[in-house]
C-alpha cells in the first residue's frame, strides 16, 4: 500500500438507503449488473499506453472503469476529459467514479483546491466523485475525523451543484479504535447519508477485522460502490484474484441490495500473474458467479 499512498500524496494530489430489509432477506436482485475495474490495478501500463490498455480493459469484458490520479493539468494520463470519454465510447465504457485527491481541501477548506477536479469528473459523465485516502496527518484523533466528515459535507454540497455524488473509499485505518468507536463509525456518522455514499473497500474491511455485512445491516443504502479484491491465501498483505481467496465473495454479495450495491469494482493492486490475465480471470468470476 506504500505505493499507492505516496501515488495518491503526490498526485495533489447503495438505492436502499431507506429500506431497512433483515439481511436474511435480502438478495442481489437489484444490485450491479456490471463489473468494472479500477484502473489503479494497471498503473504500471496506463501511463505508457492509454489508448492500448482501455482497450485491453474492454476486450476482457468489464463495462465500466473507475479513475485515478486525474489533475487539470495532466488530465487523464495526457488526455484531457473530452478526449477520454471519447476513448471510453469507442470501447463501451463508461466510468461512473473517479478518485480524486482531496487533502488539500480536507486541510484548508478552500473549495478552488478540489474545483478543476469536480469539472474534470463531470466533463465525463462520471456519477461519483470519490475520496480514495486521507494523509496521515488528517486522521489522528476522532475530532480529526469529525472535521473530515464535515469537510465531505462541504465537498458533497459543491458536487451537487455539478451533477455529482460524493463517495468515499476506505483503508483499513478508518477502523483504528478510540475507545468504544472508529473513524469510520464518526464518517457514518456525521456525513449526510443523502449526500455523502461509501465505497466500500472490502479487502481493507476484512482485512482490519471487520464484517462487511454487519456494516450493511448497520447503515444500509450507504455503500452504493464496491471495492473488490481478494486476500491471498499465504499472505494477507497481497491481493489474488477474485475467487482465488479468503474472502466468501459469494456470502457478502447476497447481501448487495442491502447494501445499496450500484456499483460492483474489481481492484488489484499486485500481480503473481500477468497483470491482464488477472483482470480477466477476476472478471470472469464475478460475471460468473456474483452479478
Amino acid at each position: 500500500m506504500n505505493s499507492r499512498r505516496t501515488f495518491i500524496k503526490q498526485a495533489g494530489l447503495a438505492a436502499a438507503g431507506t429500506m431497512l430489509i433483515p439481511s436474511f432477506a435480502c438478495t442481489p436482485a437489484t444490485a450491479a449488473k456490471t463489473v468494472g475495474l479500477q484502473l489503479y490495478s494497471l498503473r504500471e501500463l496506463l501511463p505508457k499506453d492509454v489508448k492500448g490498455v482501455i482497450a485491453q480493459v474492454a476486450k476482457s469484458g468489464y463495462k465500466e472503469v473507475e479513475t485515478y490520479g486525474y489533475s487539470a493539468q495532466g488530465g487523464y494520463w495526457g488526455l484531457d476529459a473530452k478526449s477520454f470519454l471519447t476513448l471510453l465510447k469507442d470501447n463501451g465504457l463508461k466510468a461512473p467514479s473517479g478518485h480524486f485527491g482531496m487533502d488539500g481541501f480536507i486541510r484548508s477548506g478552500n473549495a478552488d483546491e478540489i474545483k478543476p477536479l469536480i469539472e474534470g469528473a463531470a466533463a465525463v459523465g462520471m456519477e461519483y466523485f470519490t475520496c480514495p485516502y486521507l494523509d496521515g496527518s488528517l486522521r489522528n484523533s476522532l475530532d480529526d475525523f469529525k472535521k473530515i466528515s464535515a469537510r465531505l459535507n462541504e465537498a458533497s454540497e459543491l458536487c451537487k451543484k455539478s451533477g455529482l455524488q460524493l463517495a468515499y473509499h476506505n483503508h483499513d485505518f478508518e477502523f483504528k479504535k478510540y475507545g468504544e468507536t472508529t473513524g469510520y463509525d464518526i464518517m457514518l456518522q456525521e456525513t449526510d447519508k443523502n449526500n455523502v455514499k461509501f465505497e466500500m473497500d472490502i479487502y481493507w474491511v476484512v482485512r482490519s477485522g471487520n464484517d462487511p455485512v454487519a456494516l450493511f445491516d448497520k447503515h444500509p443504502g450507504r455503500f452504493e460502490m464496491w471495492h473488490v479484491k481478494d486476500m491471498d491465501k499465504a499472505n494477507n498483505g497481497l491481493n489474488t484474484e477474485i475467487g482465488s481467496g479468503t474472502i466468501d465473495y459469494k456470502k457478502i454479495y447476497k447481501h448487495a441490495r442491502q447494501a445499496g450495491l450500484k456499483h460492483l469494482i474489481v481492484e488489484q493492486e499486485n500481480f503473481a500473474i500477468d497483470p491482464y490475465v488477472s483482470i480477466k480471470q477476476s472478471f470472469d468470476y464475478v460475471n460468473r458467479e456474483l452479478v
